[in-house]
């Protein structure tokens, strides 16, 4: 299925965020920064990444509810979706 840029907008704001954070990670790393200092940086951009994915596999759901109702839903390819997410 495909979203519409409006559905996406917020998604694709976290994701633009989440790649800015990861950018300082590796400058950080580059420059020499304290390990641990970087790793709770990761660990941040590695949560909004994945906050990214749940937000994006929830949008689509909404859509295919809203637009071919609960039968139009596949069960199992959903689970697969969110799975890959973990």
């Amino acid at each position: 299925m495909k979203l519409e840029p409006d559905e996406i907008k917020a998604i694709i704001t976290r994701l633009k965020r989440a790649y800015g954070h990861l950018a300082s990670v590796i400058r950080m790393l580059e420059e020499g920064a304290e390990c641990e200092d970087a790793l709770l940086q990761l660990a941040a951009v590695n949560k909004a990444v994945g906050r990214g994915g749940y937000a994006l596999v929830a949008t689509g759901l909404q859509k295919c509810l809203v637009e071919g109702g609960p039968d139009s839903v596949d069960a199992k390819k959903l689970e697969k979706l969110f799975l890959a997410l973990a």
